[in-house]
This record gives C-alpha cells, sequence and structure tokens, in this order.
C-alpha cells in the first residue's frame, strides 16, 4: 500500500471541505484511504470545481445579457484619458467593484466606450460577479413597463442583485418625464451599494436636455461623481477606421 503523505492528506481534505463534506466524512475516508484512492478523488473534486466554475460564468452571462463578447485583450487604451493617479491595471483589478465605485465613459460615438464597458463587465462576471448591461433605452423601457405591470420592485430587486450595473448609450433617446425618474430611482439606488458604468456622447453640462429636468440631471451627477470617475475617449472613430479599411480593401 502506497504511504499516503500528510501534504497529500491536508490538501484533500481542504478540497472536500470546500465542496461541503462533514470532517466526519472527511476522517473516516482519510483514516483508511490509500494514495492513490486520496490522488483520485482530490482529481474528481477539482475537476467538479472547474465545471462549476464554468457553469456559473455561462449563467451570469446569460443574466448580464451582454449585446456581445468583448474582452480587454487587444483593446487599445492610447486614445483613453485615464484620470491622473489611475491606471489600466487599476481598472482590470476591478478593486473599484468592491468599493463601490462609478465610472462614466465620454466620447463620441465609435470611440470604444461600449467594448470597454463589456470588457469590465465580463473581467467581473469572470471573477464570479453578478452583471447587468441595459442600454438606457432598454433599461427605461423595462421600467416604466414594468412599473405599468405592477412588477417594478420585482425588476429593481433583480438589479440590486448585480455588483456592477452597466449603462450604455445615455443621452441617444431622450427622455420622458416617467422614464427619467425612474432612471433616476435606479441610478441613486446603486449609490455606494454597487459599481454604475455609464457610457454617453453627452457631456455633463447637457445632462438637463436628456433627463428633461436640470436639478434631477444635477443630482444624479453628483451621485455618481462622488465616489466615481470620468473616463474621457478622444481617439478616432474605430467604426470609421473600420470602414475605411473595408473601401480600401474593396478599392
Amino acid at each position: 500500500m502506497a504511504y499516503l503523505k500528510q501534504g497529500d492528506a491536508m490538501a484533500l481534505r481542504a478540497l472536500m471541505r470546500s465542496m461541503y463534506f462533514s470532517a466526519d466524512t472527511i476522517d473516516v475516508f482519510l483514516a483508511s484511504a490509500t494514495a492513490g484512492q486520496v490522488a483520485a478523488v482530490a482529481e474528481m473534486i477539482r475537476r467538479e470545481m472547474r465545471v462549476r466554475e464554468r457553469r456559473k460564468r455561462e449563467r451570469l452571462t446569460r443574466k448580464a445579457r451582454f449585446p456581445q463578447i468583448k474582452s480587454f485583450d487587444g483593446y487599445d487604451f492610447a486614445q483613453v484619458a485615464l484620470p491622473e493617479g489611475y491606471s489600466v491595471d487599476d481598472l482590470k483589478s476591478l478593486a473599484f467593484v468592491d468599493a463601490a465605485q462609478d465610472f462614466v465613459f465620454h466620447g463620441q460615438t465609435g470611440r470604444g466606450k461600449t467594448h470597454l464597458a463589456i470588457a469590465v463587465g465580463l473581467a467581473c462576471v469572470d471573477a464570479g460577479l453578478e452583471v447587468r448591461f441595459f442600454t438606457a433605452a432598454e433599461l427605461v423601457l423595462s421600467l416604466t413597463r414594468a412599473n405599468r405591470e405592477h412588477r417594478l420592485e420585482q425588476l429593481m430587486k433583480d438589479i440590486a442583485r448585480s455588483r456592477l450595473l452597466i449603462i450604455d448609450e445615455l443621452g441617444y433617446v431622450p427622455l420622458d418625464q416617467e422614464g427619467a425618474r425612474l432612471l433616476f430611482q435606479v441610478m441613486s439606488d446603486c449609490y455606494e451599494r454597487r459599481s454604475l458604468v455609464i457610457t454617453t456622447n453627452i457631456e455633463f453640462s447637457k445632462w438637463g436636455v436628456v433627463f428633461g429636468d436640470d436639478k434631477l440631471a444635477s443630482a444624479i451627477i453628483d451621485r455618481i461623481m462622488h465616489h466615481g470617475r470620468l473616463i474621457e475617449f478622444n481617439g478616432t472613430s474605430k467604426r470609421m477606421d473600420h470602414a475605411l479599411m473595408l473601401g480600401k480593401k474593396d478599392g
């Protein structure tokens, strides 16, 4: 019988505890297990853990409802103006999520704002965190419909389960009074509880036009920027660059 090393036994004990085996069950197994049995059980548990982690990521990805899958890989940060003292590594660390800090990604259409927002969201999913992704228009439509169907509390609770809420394309569609009020409620609920990432092509001074109320817009901006950061996207349009490349190929 192969000698059972103490280190192997301790490693298996830790694995089994992570799978919520009782201490009694672990003790009984280890009292008579061979080194080969310990190795086989350890590998089985590791495989099961990988399967569970993969399925959890798949479930979180479905719940996030990203419009497409984008990651940090190959993303060009050269034209992204990060706040002073804040680096790409800081963003990728996701420390802002634990601190419930917010971001506003501002820049004209096609600068890569949505790509980076999705990449941040996907990194959170990979870390096992719940994320929700909406365009501003989709979120307002969902909120107003839920409000009229007496399901608003249920929808708000679902959003509240997330650690990160991404609102894409704020300002692309004007908001009516009801929609603006409901969106304000969602953003206010995020304050110091979960992180919020907003992408927009509208500068702060014009948010009053988007919300139809300068005071409401000012209150939203105050909440977001109290613990938040503004990231400016100053590069050329990635969509235009792509179109030009296609044109050159066709020519």
